[in-house]
């Protein structure tokens, strides 16, 4: 249509002219319902026939008017053989896909605008990347449909392309394989199970030198990591590596592999990869070796000191314990290290350098020197734990900082193709992950929680998905003020008020904060919660603060909803280290 302004103005039937806008009535001309003038006809010498058009096309029609009848002109013409004749076919009979979409275009506005919904979960979107912008049912379209002639709207329905065979792209990740070391216990059956009842693990320091601390709580894992290795192996490991090696053997077995490693399982060692965060590893490691120089000389020092105080010695002993060759690596990027690990292990995978990668996160950083630091810095909660509820209470309006804590959780990914090959169980597709970076502060979170938003709306883009295929969110939400507001608000921008209504939990009212390890066993409890179709509460959060606005899960265990099949699982780090990871259900005949 041309671009010149409407100047409505009354004139009567017998001036009007092939190429004007006219509406019959002011009121029509008020409602914006206008029709192009194709023909006149004389039809007696005192009516006109008059063949009429809705402006972006539609159907004819034609009415007979009286030559002096009032009608109303827009002041704009329009080449009236350029308008499209068109019928809007009728919809009752189609059966609807999700991916199809439907455009409707209200043609008797001259300056109507063609909306387009595409269906996704039973429901029609305007917009796939809001939770709250006009959704409509298949009725409500079959409706648009059948009364799109007389309405004046053009109405059309678009069915989902078919899939045809192309070149070769990035593989498709899968979860085939869970472990786990944690406050809850040993494994991930005591992990998930203590979830589900709202237990948690977080206990009093008892060891003197922790006894001046103002701070002797701490998330730490109820079993000496050491019992449950061969000693001599035991003695080369720092007690982060410890955690690892038995969370990776745990998701080894669970995977279907041969104990012992790549070679028993006929695996190539060189297709497979370990990738694991860490912040610092094991501190106690150099704290004792110093100490041990200033008491008794140089001679006392190990000469295992070095190696196992470096933070890469988790990743290093996994590949030693399951000859594993294809790659070791090691992400340090704060408390996002394990998520972060995870995504690079998916991008390994999904771009061919290896088919097979343990990933997730290790950490042992309960020593009195940390615990004081963080005591310093505020940041830990004072809460006790004489009620029997969790010191650690992220989201709730009496929460008082974070619970120190340490642990392991990795996860098997694998190639769909690979795990599919050796008929592996799948728990769910690693669909993708998203990175960025607050640039605000070197501990304190950028308030806005921009850059969460901005890696949240990373990960669904590059799990090829929506926001409206958010079905639950596992919160990093480390029970700070200005954390959980942080992420609260990011959320919120990313999924809508109140979140959109997806159901959010945050596990360190459970655990603690696991610090590097806190993505890695995480991630295992959001593809449990995939898997099993039901959310954990969020221990702690009695009373949710009402800033938070979110759909916090509380109470009890809750039905993953059915909407949607993504979950997305946060971690944020000091120095503005943002992470998130999206995991998709399976569909059903997977």
């Amino acid at each position: 249509m041309p671009e010149v302004p409407l100047a409505p103005h009354a004139v009567t039937a017998a001036e009007v002219v092939p190429g004007d806008l006219v509406a019959l009535s002011r009121d029509e001309a008020e409602r914006r319902q206008w029709c192009a003038v194709l023909h006149t006809l004389p039809e007696s010498p005192e009516t006109i026939r008059v063949t009429l058009r809705p402006p972006l096309g539609g159907p004819d029609r034609e009415e007979v008017l009286a030559r002096g009848q009032e009608v109303v002109v827009a002041g704009r013409r329009v080449d009236a053989a350029a308008v499209p004749a068109v019928s809007s076919p009728r919809l009752d009979a189609v059966e609807f896909r999700d991916g199809d979409t439907v455009t409707r275009l209200r043609a008797v506005d001259p300056e109507g605008v063609e909306v387009t919904y595409q269906r996704r979960w039973g429901r029609w979107h305007r917009d796939l990347d809001s939770r709250t912008t006009e959704t409509v049912t298949d009725d409500a379209v079959r409706g648009w449909a059948a009364d799109a002639d007389h309405a004046g709207y053009v109405v059309r329905h678009h069915a989902r392309p078919t899939r045809r065979p192309s070149e070769a792209g990035p593989r498709r990740v899968v979860v085939t394989g869970l472990g786990a070391m944690t406050p809850l216990g040993t494994g991930t059956g005591e992990l998930w199970q203590g979830l589900l009842d709202g237990r948690h693990g977080i206990r009093e320091l008892p060891d003197e030198e922790f006894a001046e601390l103002p701070v002797r709580t701490a998330g730490v894992v109820p079993v000496d990591p050491a019992g449950l290795l061969p000693r001599a192996a035991a003695r080369r490991m720092n007690r982060a590596a410890q955690f690892a090696v038995l969370a990776a053997r745990e998701a080894w077995g669970d995977a279907g592999f041969t104990e012992g490693g790549t070679r028993e399982s006929g695996l190539d060692p060189e297709r497979v990869g370990v990738s694991l965060g860490a912040i610092l590893g094991d501190a106690s490691v150099l704290v004792g070796g110093d100490r041990k120089l200033r008491d008794r000389g140089p001679r006392a020092v190990s000469p295992l000191t070095t190696p196992m105080t470096v933070p890469s010695q988790a990743a290093s002993q996994v590949s030693l314990d399951l000859h594993i060759t294809g790659e070791a690596r090691t992400v340090t990027s704060a408390c996002a290290s394990g998520t972060e690990a995870i995504g690079q292990a998916i991008d390994r995978i999904r771009y061919g350098r290896v088919d097979v990668a343990l990933a997730g996160g290790a950490e042992a950083v309960v020593t009195p020197a940390i615990m004081a630091s963080f005591a310093a810095m505020r940041a830990l909660s004072d809460l006790g734990l004489e009620d029997g509820t969790s010191p650690s209470r992220p989201f709730a309006a009496d929460r008082a900082g974070f619970v120190n804590g340490e642990g392991a959780g990795i996860l098997v990914l694998e190639a769909e193709e690979h795990a599919r090959a050796r008929g592996a169980r799948i728990y769910c597709e690693a669909a993708g992950w998203g990175l960025s970076a607050d640039a605000h502060h070197m501990a304190a979170p950028d308030p806005s929680g921009s850059g969460v938003a901005l890696a949240l709306r990373r990960a669904v883009r590059d799990a090829g998905a929506h926001v409206v295929d958010v079905v639950h969110v596992n919160a990093h939400a480390t029970a700070t003020t200005e954390g959980d507001l942080a992420e609260a608000g990011a959320l919120r921008a990313v999924l809508g008020a109140g979140g959109g209504g997806v159901p959010v939990t945050a596990l360190k009212g459970h655990l603690g904060h696991l610090q590097g390890a806190a993505g890695g066993v995480e991630a295992v409890a959001a593809v449990l919660t995939l898997h099993n179709g039901v959310v954990p509460p969020t221990v702690g959060c009695a009373r949710p603060d009402e800033e938070i606005g979110l759909d916090v899960v509380t109470g009890a265990p809750r039905a993953l909803p059915e909407r949607g099949d993504l979950v997305l699982s946060n971690s944020f780090g000091f120095g503005g280290h943002n992470a998130v990871l999206a995991l998709r259900r399976l569909p059903r005949s997977a």
